[in-house]
C-alpha cells in the first residue's frame, strides 16, 4: 500500500466529495454504483471543509442494553478507544455502523464527550448511520455526517471495532481511505489516490465547456449542443 503524504492528503481536501466520485468514475471505472454512500444523511456543520483520513471501524447498539456489564464494558469502551488512536495510520475518520436497523439512530453515541474524545484522539470527525445529539457543544472543527439527530443516549454502546462495516449504503474496512463532507463520503482506493486531483482537474476541464455556454452571454440550444456533443459524460 502506497504511503500517502500531507501533499496527497491536501490535495484531496481541496475537492468536494461529489467531485471524489466524479473523478473515481474515471481512475477506477469499476466504481460507478459502489463506494459511497447512497442513503439520506444529515451533516450540522455544511460549512466545515471536507475531511480525508483512514478509517477506524466499529458497530453500536442502543434500543436494548448491553450483553456486557459493568467493568466489562468499561475495558469494552476503553479498548475501542484505543484502536482509534492507535488502530492505524493519521489521521483518523470515524465510520460507525447502528445495528439497530433502518430508523437512522435510536440512541446517539456522538455528543458533546463523544465528539470531544475523539477530536483529543486524533480524529478528524465521523461518518455514521446512527444519530448524533448536542449539537451546539459539539467540539469545535469536527465533521459529522449521519443518519439522524436525536435527543437520548438510550442503552447505547459499542458492540463491535476494526471490522468491517455498512453506513447508508457505503461498506467500509479498517484502514480504508475515506473522504467526506456535506454530502455524504467515499472510499478511495489508496493504490489511485494519487491520479484522483488530476482526474477531478479533467473532468471540471470537460464541464466547463457546457457551464461557460449556459452562464453565458446569448445562450441558445444550439450552443449547448454544440458543447455538448464535444466532451463525453458531461453532467
Amino acid at each position: 500500500m502506497p504511503k500517502l503524504t500531507e501533499q496527497d492528503l491536501a490535495a484531496l481536501r481541496a475537492l468536494d466529495t461529489p467531485t471524489i466520485c466524479n473523478a473515481l468514475e474515471v481512475v477506477a471505472g469499476s466504481r460507478l454504483n459502489t463506494g459511497f454512500t447512497v442513503e439520506p444523511l444529515v451533516c450540522p456543520f455544511p460549512d466545515l471543509p471536507p475531511i480525508v483520513g483512514y478509517a477506524r471501524t466499529g458497530t453500536i447498539r442502543s434500543q436494548f442494553p448491553s450483553a456486557v456489564g459493568g467493568d466489562d464494558a468499561a475495558k469494552l469502551r476503553v479498548s475501542y478507544y484505543d484502536y482509534v488512536a492507535h488502530g492505524g495510520p493519521a489521521p483518523q475518520i470515524v465510520v460507525l455502523q447502528d445495528l439497530d436497523g433502518p430508523r437512522a439512530g435510536f440512541g446517539a453515541f456522538w455528543g458533546e464527550v463523544n465528539s470531544n474524545i475523539h477530536k483529543a484522539l486524533g480524529c478528524l470527525g465521523v461518518v455514521t448511520d446512527g444519530c448524533i445529539r448536542d449539537i451546539p457543544d459539539w467540539a469545535d472543527g469536527f465533521q459529522a455526517v449521519a443518519g439522524s439527530i436525536k435527543p437520548a443516549h438510550a442503552h447505547v454502546h459499542v458492540v463491535s471495532y476494526g471490522g468491517q462495516v455498512s453506513v447508508a449504503g457505503m461498506i467500509v474496512n479498517d484502514g480504508d481511505l475515506v473522504h467526506a463532507d456535506r454530502h455524504g463520503a467515499a472510499v478511495i482506493p489508496v493504490d489511485q489516490a494519487r491520479e484522483v486531483p488530476k482526474a477531478a482537474a479533467e473532468v471540471a476541464a470537460k464541464e466547463k465547456v457546457v457551464l461557460d455556454v449556459c452562464r453565458g452571454a446569448g445562450f441558445t440550444f444550439e450552443k449547448l449542443k454544440r458543447a455538448m456533443l464535444g466532451p463525453e459524460d458531461v453532467h
